[in-house]
């Protein structure tokens, strides 16, 4: 996956509340591995009137909201059940970021994994966000900050592995393999560490 250390697009915004991972990318687009192509299918059941055809007032069909890449939230966003297909379905439709005043954990862990920066920020603020869609913010990932049109920083958590994993553009498992030489030097030590050991003293009967 790539890095991510910094972002400034412009905000996509969506209100609803409780925005689920079904909704977010419908159950019977999960018969697939493949990452790419996904974001076609991202939010598939609200893209689409009922014959088919875009409906031209849902914002990702917008051409004003084409290459926006922070999406603004309605609380509780991506409840519902577990599946890793909904971060790969919103970073293939162009998003690195969602910024909401509640984000489920499981969505959370599972897009901190693949490279998508979850950012719970007040209510107050995401209120504000949502009321209006299409401003340019700058998220800083090392600092942990988002900064608003007006020059304000607002500070959001972010663990520290997830912030190293997020900078240096790899996951956990991609983390591990990176640590090679340093386990094979600790695996090596302890191995010479246990040679030397002493055997245990044997007592006659």
């Amino acid at each position: 996956m790539s890095g991510l250390t910094s972002l400034v697009s412009r905000t996509v915004v969506l209100p609803e509340r409780n925005i689920d991972t079904d909704q977010i990318i419908p159950a019977r687009f999960l018969t697939t591995t493949e990452r790419r192509g996904l974001g076609q299918y991202a939010f598939s059941d609200w893209r689409r009137l009922p014959d088919g055809t875009p409906d031209p007032a849902f914002p990702f069909n917008q051409a004003g909201n084409a290459g926006a890449r922070i999406l603004v939230a309605g609380r509780n966003f991506g409840c519902g059940s577990s599946r890793e297909h909904a971060p790969w379905a919103l970073l293939d439709l162009g998003l690195r970021a969602v910024i909401s005043s509640q984000i489920a954990d499981i969505f959370r862990s599972n897009s901190l994994k693949n490279g998508l920066l979850p950012i719970v920020l007040e209510q107050a603020v995401v209120d504000d966000l949502l009321a209006r869609p299409g401003i340019e913010l700058a998220i800083d990932v090392a600092a942990g900050t988002v900064t608003l049109p007006g020059g304000a920083a607002v500070a959001f958590e972010l663990d520290a592995f997830a912030r190293t994993c997020l900078l240096e553009g790899v996951d956990q498992f991609g983390y591990l393999l990176r640590q090679a030489d340093a386990i094979s030097a600790f695996e090596a030590a302890r191995r010479h560490l246990t040679y030397l050991q002493p055997e245990p003293a044997t007592h006659a009967c």
